[in-house]
């Protein structure tokens, strides 16, 4: 009796010591690493065992959020210059647009924030660096330890473009070894009004008919404007790609890569079509700053100097500008199809490119910067 009842209170204890995560096959644990999708999190799993030390660099999907970039031609850390960057891409901004209107923020001071900050995250995350064995600047070095990442996510802290609070700019663009295309959906500001004021609005977006531009667009400044939203996107764009290069070079399983921002200002894909041109041709840089040279773009603009969107917004001087490379539209009479262009977008703003394409179209060209 004592016997018996010995091994029946010892059993479930023993029950209880049994880690049956241990049971499950590889495969299995591999499908629940590439749904976490997080470095960091991958990284703090990574110090768990041997065997997770084994499995986390053959994860799929990976999702790293950077509170700065770093190009890997900076080899320390204490070689990073936000000033002398920040001038960098100053430069050939005002080269650019100087005379237009006010330059907006530089982009450089975006990407890599100010030495204290580097300095202080340095810090603060050095322990979870060591983890993955890396430094947290770079994307490249973070990445270093996975070999077959076919979904790759990079998320910066915010767009490059400092803009007003009630100015509406989002870029989406797709590249290859270079620019494939861009579009850039833009509003002098965005505003929120109740259903009934909405309604009495749909007149007035509809009253110029034929969905011409105002005269006023040409002398308040508005194109000059729409120009600055277009180059500076093109920089910034063109920016993330040149910040790629080094890691698609590295990991050859990948398919689709894509870096965003947490703004939702600004978004670079490349599918596996796209990011195997790269490796085979190698993009052309500025001699300017760091970024892939942009090249001859041929342009499509539509405008509205009031729209309002399903949802109750409004948006006063809304513009979209569909861009590709001149050498792929030569000779072709190109018709832009609004659903494709609406869908790079997410609501309310699909809808907003949806809308505009269906006014007057006006054609623009750029030469190669």
């Amino acid at each position: 009796m004592t016997s018996s009842s010995s091994s029946s209170t010892s059993s479930p204890d023993l029950l209880s010591s049994v880690d049956h995560f241990d049971h499950l096959p590889d495969s299995i644990v591999l499908l629940i690493f590439n749904k976490l999708f997080d470095v960091k999190t991958l990284g703090r799993c990574y110090v768990v065992s041997k065997r997770f030390q084994t499995l986390i660099p053959q994860a799929e999907n990976v999702v790293v959020r950077v509170d700065c970039v770093i190009s890997d031609d900076d080899v320390t850390p204490n070689s990073i210059s936000g000033e002398s960057r920040v001038g960098t891409f100053a430069s050939l901004f005002n080269f650019v647009v100087t005379g237009i209107v006010k330059p907006i923020q530089a982009l450089g001071s975006h990407i890599l924030g100010n030495p204290s900050r580097l300095s202080s995250l340095r810090s603060a995350n050095e322990s979870e660096a060591a983890v993955v064995g890396v430094t947290h600047h770079s994307p490249t070095q973070v990445l270093r330890n996975f070999n077959e990442i076919k979904f790759l996510k990079i998320e910066l802290p915010s767009g490059e473009l400092g803009i007003e609070s009630d100015v509406l700019l989002k870029w989406r663009a797709e590249f290859g070894s270079t620019l494939s295309s861009c579009v850039i959906l833009g509003a002098s500001s965005v505003e929120k009004r109740g259903e009934s004021e909405s309604s009495s609005s749909t007149e007035y977006v509809s009253e110029d008919g034929d969905g011409s531009i105002p005269d006023s667009f040409y002398t308040d400044g508005g194109l000059k404007l729409r120009v600055v939203w277009t180059i500076s996107s093109l920089i910034a764009a063109s920016a993330r790609h040149y910040l790629l290069q080094p890691i698609i070079e590295e990991h050859k399983t990948l398919d689709k890569l894509v870096l965003s921002d947490l703004d939702g200002q600004g978004l670079l894909s490349m599918n596996k079509e796209q990011l195997e041109e790269l490796r085979v041709k190698p993009l052309s840089a500025s001699s300017a700053s760091k970024r892939t040279l942009v090249p001859a773009l041929n342009m499509r603009l539509w405008y509205a100097p009031c729209l309002v969107l399903p949802d109750g917004s409004v948006l006063k001087g809304a513009t979209l500008v569909a861009i590709r490379p001149s050498s792929d539209v030569e000779g072709k009479e190109e018709v832009v199809d609004g659903n494709l262009v609406a869908s790079v977008f997410d609501e309310p703003y699909g809808s907003a490119a949806r809308m505009l394409v269906k006014r007057r179209t006006y054609s623009l060209e750029m030469n190669s910067f």
